[in-house]
């Protein structure tokens, strides 16, 4: 009972306290390897967790200010090593790691965590050739996402001036550590999401750079939030994250991979002089070639002008035409008008008014025979109606013979005064003649006019006698007749 009296006594706190400070001097800095399990960011920025093995868990805990500069996202069943002060939460009554540092516990264990996301992306289609975009050729907006203040940026914007100058933006990233992964991605989905032609222009290619470190300085460019952003970018993309023997998953997501930053400034552009040199080459090749077009197709020309008879030859026939048909008119006009005024003194002497006169005496006579023969039948005993047609016959003839003699006496009429005007009296009249032989025949050429010895010329006021002598031997060429 005494020695329980004699027992100092402490309070909780003391008990802890005292605990603390023993583990504290106890251990100091330690390294501890094992298994993350259960590590977990918290909105505070700290990250808090387990440590593993197969017999035993040791708490962690990790203060965002650490955390910030880690070179690669911890992953449970990660194998780490974690350094820093074992020390105790009294609030827990527990003992646990603070973490000063914590790395991978090697490099195996990182590159068999990058190839399991890189196989798990690559099922999912994101590395697929088929998606991969085709790079502008002279990109007017280039976007870099790259650290502001490294030398990636100063290479990249040197290269591009002494290539072809271009519109550069820049969006300024950490590229290493813990925020790293979140700037890069928001970085990509930030440049696709700038709307073209406003205020900011929108970028034609994107070149995400970095320059080389190790594989844990590499691993923002690993992660998927990445990856994902670079295979969802609208816009071309060219990855030119580390040196050539460094790859990355986002080189895989990329549209084209440059081995460094400057590579890829030299992929983004083409060279201004060599295109100037081409432009000078090209027109000078334009030139030479006009001017070959042009003398071939002059020596074309005038192969062909020789080629084509003169045109004082062409016009000479045509004019040569035109005066032979000329001086034929004349002479075929007066033929011409021989054969109508022949054809008209024919029928002028077939329209004799004797022969009207006789043909309206045949006409009379006709109709003098049919009325003589009617007036027997009028004169036979007749019933009431055949007395009737009778009388209206009677009373009809007169005026029927009467119509018939008026109508015949105005064609004989209007037959005189065509025969008056186109008969040869008004042909005579105008000083033209008519060549007649003994029996009153028309001589209408010369070859008949010479086998007859005696002609008559019928002139306007009258007649004249001709003798020609003997019947003359008839030309061996029929000559054309003529009116006198």
């Amino acid at each position: 009972m005494a020695s329980t009296i004699n027992t100092p006594e402490y309070s909780v706190s003391e008990i802890a306290g005292a605990v603390k400070r023993t583990v504290e001097a106890a251990f100091g800095q330690v390294r501890v390897r094992g298994e993350l399990s259960q590590f977990r960011r918290q909105t505070s920025g700290h990250w808090y967790g387990r440590l593993k093995d197969e017999r035993a868990v040791l708490e962690l805990a990790m203060w965002k200010g650490v955390a910030a500069g880690l070179s690669f996202r911890p992953e449970d069943g990660m194998e780490v090593i974690a350094t820093g002060r074992l020390t105790t939460y009294p609030g827990g009554s527990r003992y646990q790691l603070i973490i000063d540092r914590l790395e991978p516990a090697g490099v195996g264990a990182l590159l068999a965590q990058i190839e399991a996301r890189r196989l798990k992306l690559q099922a999912e289609g994101l590395f697929d050739p088929a998606r991969k975009q085709k790079l502008p050729w002279l990109p007017d907006v280039i976007g870099v996402i790259t650290s502001p203040t490294g030398a990636v940026i100063r290479d990249i914007l040197h290269r591009l001036g002494d290539r072809f100058p271009r519109h550069v933006l820049v969006w300024p990233v950490a590229v290493q550590g813990e925020a790293s992964a979140a700037q890069v991605a928001a970085a990509i989905a930030g440049f696709n999401a700038i709307a073209p032609g406003g205020p900011t222009p929108r970028p034609d290619l994107i070149i995400v750079a970095r320059g080389g470190g190790s594989i844990e300085d590499l691993a923002a460019f690993n992660e998927e939030i990445v990856v994902r952003a670079a295979a969802a970018s609208r816009i071309p993309l060219i990855s030119a994250v580390g040196h050539e023997t460094d790859t990355t998953l986002i080189d895989f997501a990329a549209d084209w991979r440059a081995p460094t930053p400057t590579a890829a400034a030299e992929r983004a552009v083409p060279v201004r002089a060599e295109l100037a040199a081409q432009v000078a080459m090209l027109h000078g090749r334009l030139d030479a070639a006009m001017v070959r077009g042009w003398k071939l197709r002059r020596e074309r020309s005038v192969a062909l002008g020789r080629r084509l008879p003169q045109p004082r030859n062409l016009i000479g026939l045509s004019a040569q035409r035109v005066d032979d048909l000329a001086q034929r008119l004349p002479t075929a006009l007066a033929a011409r008008l021989g054969r109508v005024e022949l054809r008209v003194t024919g029928a002028g002497g077939r329209l004799r008014p004797a022969l009207l006169s006789a043909r309206l005496a045949r006409s009379l006579e006709r109709l003098a025979g049919s009325a003589a023969r009617l007036a027997p039948a009028l004169a036979r005993p007749l019933n009431a109606d055949a007395q009737k047609l009778a009388r209206s016959g009677a009373a009809l003839r007169p005026f029927l013979i009467e119509q018939r003699l008026a109508a015949a006496a105005a064609r004989l009429d209007q037959a005189g005064r065509m025969l008056a005007s186109l008969g040869p009296e008004q042909v005579l009249a105008r000083g033209y003649a008519i060549v007649t032989d003994p029996a009153g025949h028309v001589v209408a050429s010369a070859a008949a006019a010479a086998a007859r010895p005696r002609l008559t010329i019928r002139f306007g006021d009258g007649e004249t006698p001709v003798y020609t002598g003997e019947p003359a031997v008839p030309p061996s060429r029929p000559q054309q007749g003529s009116l006198f």
